[in-house]
């Protein structure tokens, strides 16, 4: 029997934007699907074809609780109150459960989600250097080579989640999170100059409220861009298989990048900065181009009338699977 703890900021599956619960969710369900008894730990909110215990009703988020921990420490309680039950125990919770795993003679392994090129996570991982973990890319793992690496598992989509795309569309797509790391400036710069439309389907954080107002607003007031918000699965499917190409001209180790392989299942072309995860996933001149900068991807825009959209989809399938994602994580 398998556990899977899930972080409670979004529901599993989020509503709207949230990459680790997704990640959970598309894990949670390939395994129930082929098989496997599993307990999803989780907000209640969340939709699972798992047996589902609820540390609260509803993701943290939509409450705007002022102090997730407690909230966490409680979903760690039930988890560990249930431990004897389970062949392994797979945290998504970063470092939180660190303390009480090392006490506790269970089977366990975290995947590790987020950046971890901050000094602060180095004493730490120092401290418990024997917790098994598993990074989501070679590019995350660099900040802590001596950590208890396992293995590395790319991130896997349900092959019917998205279809591929016939022809290119006529706009450029962002998608993701409003906030410094991300450049939207420079994904607003390269429709410009290229004449081309930017449809913006994105959220952005209370942290990073300030940057909007005082950095992009005054950018996207100047623009021919389209500011749409927030969009869950549904439209995110037509919004990115009907675009000409994905930008994502990042500024940060990115450990990852969902949005990659979404447009990789929908055939569209990325047009993606050196940075992080980026020349793992992504082949160039096959599922996108990889860019060093505006001229750069200038350039990648004028070659996409030659990309091929099924052979993207095609390697999509090869390797970003979630039956591959959930076959890799308990070998």
């Amino acid at each position: 029997m398998y556990a899977q703890v899930s972080p409670l900021y979004e529901s599993v599956p989020p509503r709207t934007y949230g990459g680790t619960e997704r990640i959970v969710s598309y894990l949670t369900e390939e395994l129930v699907a082929q098989g496997h008894e599993v307990t999803l730990f989780a907000s209640g909110d969340s939709v699972t074809a798992a047996q589902l215990i609820a540390a609260r009703k509803r993701a943290l988020r939509l409450d705007n609780v002022f102090d997730p921990l407690p909230h966490h420490y409680v979903m760690l309680e039930e988890v560990f109150e249930r431990a004897s039950r389970f062949d392994i125990i797979h945290f998504h919770t970063d470092y939180l459960h660190f303390p009480l795993a090392r006490r506790h003679p269970i089977p366990h392994l975290t995947t590790l989600h987020g950046r971890l090129d901050l000094p602060d996570l180095m004493p730490l991982y120092k401290k418990f250097s024997e917790m098994p973990v598993v990074s989501i890319s070679n590019a995350q793992r660099k900040p802590l080579p001596r950590a208890n690496w396992q293995q590395t598992i790319y991130h896997g989509l349900p092959l019917e989640l998205y279809d591929c795309g016939e022809k290119p569309g006529n706009y450029l797509a962002f998608v993701g999170r409003i906030s410094p790391e991300k450049r939207l400036d420079r994904a607003i710069e390269i429709a410009a100059r290229s004449g081309m439309r930017l449809r913006i389907a994105a959220k952005t954080d209370a942290a990073d409220r300030n940057y909007m107002e005082q950095v992009i607003r005054p950018i996207l007031s100047n623009s021919s861009a389209e500011f749409i918000g927030e969009i869950g699965d549904k439209d995110k499917k037509e919004f990115l298989a009907n675009a000409y190409a994905l930008l994502f001209p990042i500024d940060w180790p990115e450990p990852f990048g969902l949005v990659i392989i979404e447009a990789m299942a929908c055939g569209t072309p990325i047009i993606a900065y050196r940075c992080g995860s980026v020349p793992e996933l992504i082949q160039d001149g096959i599922t996108g181009y990889i860019v060093d900068d505006i001229e750069g991807a200038l350039q990648a825009l004028r070659k996409i009338p030659a990309f091929d959209r099924r052979r993207c989809r095609q390697v999509f399938e090869e390797r970003f699977s979630a039956s591959r994602m959930a076959f890799f994580r308990y070998i």
